[in-house]
């Protein structure tokens, strides 16, 4: 019989409703339940593409025995993490203080107020069995210092969460600080920063980029391009349908943990898009390229969003899908193109991964091979495709989540205006009009959809953040005047609802839930804080109306997050990177012109502009686009003006002249 879940609009939820565990949903209920039986309450947080939550879900959730333990001296809660990342934030800050770690699933047991007594991480059933009957027996006879144990965690939650630190202002000695600490961490064997496991790093490699624009550091540079090169030739990589897995387990990217994460493959879109443009490198392009067509063949939802997220495991088993031995190579190829795919993709007989197979790889230089070579590399991928589909195939999570769908738009619309990609282009439009008529409800944000239904968790910071930089990246492809009106609108709510009063923000809106505490993380971890991510659209906000008020909010909150910037820069990425554009100018470049979809002089400003630059191309004068007024065709041809602040350079009508104004 299905428990409380089965009504639940969570994938994750419903991967529980079959549980014997008498599971409830994050409700005022659920803890009322506990304090009217008197018993405490365990908080179980995760998302439907882990592979440890499926784990310890197969070994305790599914058992009986546990469950009749859990039933009968507790109120079980189950948490999507991804549907409410406040609850997430606060619970994993309470796990980090007790146990110095954190990571999912997360198992927290807390009193019916909600105050953390004991948390954990993934538990075997052995351990997690012992650990109930330790926690139903001091909850029994040692109530009094369990309590006083979650008010003492409360507190120490409370205290991670100040804010109103100490500041600094953004300067290029800041990111210069920051750069070195950047690449004293630099594999320079393997690329990215760190050791195994190993997360794509792509918000640092857009922070390297922009750095190496503005000063010219070819070392910056080249740990991009080293980075980029080795994880597009990497098993986290998907050498046959494009798309990166969530992190490698070594250091030399070769096995990953599978599951494939929208705002993994957005942000990297990003950094591969933005490489090919800075260098030209067609492997870069290629990878670019191919990322994007994932995003939309597999991640695309028939309600029009995109879905969250590809599960690490099918049928319980982690790489099944993906994994390969030569025999099965040979098993689709014939021994000829067998051998050679072997050779090409890094399979063994030995393997790489388990029980004797192994991940692909990209081992030789095919790319820059004789073209009959390249020809039969892609005709072999598509062999190895076409069989793999005929596989079991990995779950998806299909709920869209509007933070991330803003990163996909964002990557979308840059990878289209440079690549000239209709597809990318269109989707981004697309993608903004399903964020806009399906989660903006009353003027906020929701969360979450799922089949064309809007969820009931309300936005947090980094969705307005990402949704409003969404929307004016669609404004810079179409000229638009609604998309400039709605991210205005967004950011207005970010700063009423969510600021500090002290020039930073917290996580939630001031009439929001109250949980524990109000979180205020600024660092950028697996997605752009909050922070970060508004920063980013008051700084393009700014450049693109000329209301310096946004601005001056943009440079107030980079200051809250500069000691960050200079002292661990590995974890704030995306507010380096916004950081760079604030400190180039940004450029301004309105594009006066009757025909922007084909105009030379408006692809040139896309393709040269540096990162961080907003553009708009379109009709002299055209409303509700401030950077097209007063901005008329010289001579009758297209025009481009290059400005900062709003104070622009004489117009030029060649792309040689705009060089020049970019310094090009």
């Amino acid at each position: 019989m299905a428990n409380r879940l089965a009504d639940a609009a969570s994938p994750y939820l419903q991967q529980h409703k079959d549980n014997p565990v008498d599971w409830w949903q994050w409700s005022a209920e659920a803890f009322e339940e506990a304090r009217r039986r008197d018993v405490p309450v365990l908080i179980s947080v995760g998302y439907a593409a882990c592979h440890w939550c499926h784990v310890m879900a197969h070994e305790s959730f599914e058992d009986a025995g546990v469950a009749k333990l859990l039933n009968d001296g507790f109120v079980s809660i189950k948490v999507d993490r991804e549907e409410r990342p406040d609850v997430d934030a606060v619970y994993m800050t309470a796990t980090q203080a007790m146990t110095g770690q954190g990571g999912w699933p997360m198992t927290v047991f807390a009193t019916p107020d909600g105050d953390p007594f004991f948390c954990g991480t993934y538990f075997t059933k052995a351990q997690f069995t012992r650990l109930i009957a330790s926690v139903t027996t001091a909850w029994r006879d040692q109530r009094e210092d369990v309590v006083k144990q979650g008010a003492a965690v409360v507190q120490a939650v409370g205290g991670a969460q100040l804010v109103g630190g100490p500041t600094a202002p953004i300067s290029a000695e800041l990111l210069t600080a920051a750069v070195e600490g950047l690449l004293k961490e630099h594999d320079q064997s393997y690329g990215g920063f760190g050791e195994a496991p190993k997360f794509p790093p792509h918000m640092n490699l857009l922070f390297l980029l922009r750095y190496h624009e503005r000063t010219g550091s070819a070392e910056a540079l080249e740990a991009v391009r080293h980075t980029c090169e080795q994880m597009g030739r990497g098993g986290i990589y998907d050498q046959l349908a494009g798309g990166f897995a969530r992190y490698a387990v070594d250091n030399t990217w070769t096995v990953p943990h599978f599951e494939k994460m929208l705002y993994d493959n957005a942000l990297l879109l990003r950094a591969y898009t933005q490489l090919w443009r800075v260098t030209g490198d067609g492997f870069a392009r290629r990878i670019a390229d191919e990322t994007a067509e994932f995003l939309l063949r597999d991640l695309g939802t028939p309600e029009g969003g995109l879905a969250s997220a590809l599960d690490a495991d099918t049928e319980g088993v982690e790489g099944l899908t993906y994994a390969w031995t030569p025999a099965e190579l040979a098993g689709v190829l014939g021994e000829e193109d067998g051998t050679w795919a072997a050779d090409l993709f890094g399979v063994t007989t030995a393997g790489t991964f388990e029980h004797g197979k192994s991940v692909l790889v990209l081992a030789r230089d095919i790319d820059a091979a004789e073209p009959v070579l390249v020809e039969r590399w892609q005709g072999v991928r598509s062999r190895l495709l076409a069989a793999r589909a005929e596989r079991a195939q990995p779950a998806r999570d299909d709920k869209v989540v509007a933070s991330w769908n803003g990163l996909a738009i964002t990557a979308l619309a840059e990878h289209g205006m440079l690549t000239g990609s209709a597809s990318s282009r269109e989707a981004a439009v697309a993608l903004a009009g399903v964020l806009a008529d399906r989660h903006l409800i009353g003027g906020r944000l929701r969360r979450v959809s799922r089949d064309g239904v809007a969820g009931e968790p309300a936005g947090v910071l980094e969705d307005y953040g990402c949704v409003a930089e969404a929307f004016l990246a669609v404004h810079q492809v179409t000229a638009e005047p609604r998309w400039l009106g709605l991210a205005g609108e967004l950011l207005d709510v970010a700063l009423t609802r969510f600021g500090t009063g002290e020039g930073g923000f917290y996580d939630t809106a001031d009439d929001a839930e109250k949980l524990l505490t109000r979180p205020a993380d600024p660092t950028d971890n697996a997605t752009p804080s909050g922070a970060s991510a508004v920063c980013a659209a008051l700084v393009s906000y700014a450049a693109l109306t000329g209301e310096t008020a946004y601005r001056e909010a943009a440079d107030a909150a980079l200051a809250t997050l500069g000691p960050l910037i200079g002292g661990h820069p590995r974890f704030a990425g995306y507010s380096a990177t916004v950081a760079e554009a604030a400190l180039t100018g940004p450029y301004e470049i309105a594009v006066a012109t009757g025909d922007p979809a084909g105009d030379e002089l408006v692809a040139a400003a896309f393709r040269h502009a540096p990162g961080g630059t907003v553009i708009v191309a379109g009709e002299p004068d055209r409303a509700g686009v401030p950077l097209l007024a007063d901005r008329p065709l010289i001579g009758g041809a297209a025009t481009a003006y290059v400005c900062r602040g709003f104070v622009c350079e004489r117009p030029v009508t060649t792309e040689e002249d705009l060089l020049t104004r970019l310094g090009r």
